[in-house]
């Protein structure tokens, strides 16, 4: 680190956690985020100010006016243009020494393998579970640590799945690809705006504690916000061995 980058990174210089060890692999790290929305917002937000070093961001839709109640990355004058666009520029003013790659579309197959096998961590903050499960298994394949995180009404979840280790449990271990699951949406049920700075916050957090090796992460946990007592519960995750998408990875640890 030159001597600017110990000034602006001092904060987290002075936390013994942390440290400059762990500052230099924030600065070397390279993190996925899928969806520039109400989530991946406050985390590409926060992951450029704590200096992360690539960023790649994917989202294939442009800002609506809808959008700004909750997506703070961008701007008025951002309305009708490229997702990824808008939150280039807005990262750009908040740390100009992060790498921004905007990809201003939906990533899908062989494309979003490549992205997640180039990265260290990996942020969902997409709203569809087509998406969640596709980049799970990318993440399992590629042995990638994922960050998944949702928001809806007054309600937030946020779990971290660290598929470097063969005991981990994945995305779909908890949410079986084969499950009905109620796809609901923030167009049709609404959500509470800052839930969503909650949840992405929170998000950005344990990507920084994953590259920077810093702290206890969320691996294995999911925890849930009810945004409307303001209260937290913490559930303990584990393995499912007869999971359709990380069953022939390695064995599950034993009880």
């Amino acid at each position: 680190m030159d001597d600017p980058q110990l000034i602006r990174y001092s904060r987290h210089i002075l936390l013994p956690e942390i440290g400059i060890e762990g500052q230099e692999r924030i600065l070397a790290a390279h993190a996925l985020i899928i969806g520039a929305g109400g989530l991946g917002s406050p985390a590409a937000l926060y992951l450029a100010a704590s200096g992360i070093g690539r960023l790649t961001l994917c989202d294939g839709d442009s800002v609506d006016l809808t959008n700004l109640q909750r997506q703070i990355v961008h701007r008025n004058d951002a309305v009708g243009q490229p997702k990824v666009e808008s939150a280039r520029r807005t990262l750009a003013t908040v740390n100009p020494e992060v790498r921004v790659e905007a990809l201003g579309e939906r990533v899908e197959g062989a494309r979003l393998e490549a992205l997640v096998a180039a990265a260290d961590v990996v942020l969902d903050c997409s709203d569809n579970f087509a998406t969640r499960h596709a980049l799970n298994r990318a993440c399992v394949r590629h042995a990638r640590p994922l960050v998944s995180g949702a928001a809806i009404r007054f309600d937030g979840q946020v779990a971290v799945f660290d598929l470097r280790d063969d005991a981990s449990p994945c995305y779909a271990c908890l949410f079986a690809e084969d499950a009905q699951s109620e796809e609901v949406r923030c167009a049709v049920m609404g959500v509470f705006a800052p839930l969503t700075g909650i949840i992405g916050t929170v998000q950005a957090a344990e990507a920084l504690k994953l590259v920077a090796a810093a702290g206890r992460t969320l691996a294995g946990r999911l925890v849930i916000l009810d945004a409307l007592t303001m209260e937290w519960r913490s559930l303990t995750l584990a393995r499912d061995p007869a999971c359709s998408a990380c069953a022939g990875r390695g064995r599950p640890a034993a009880n």
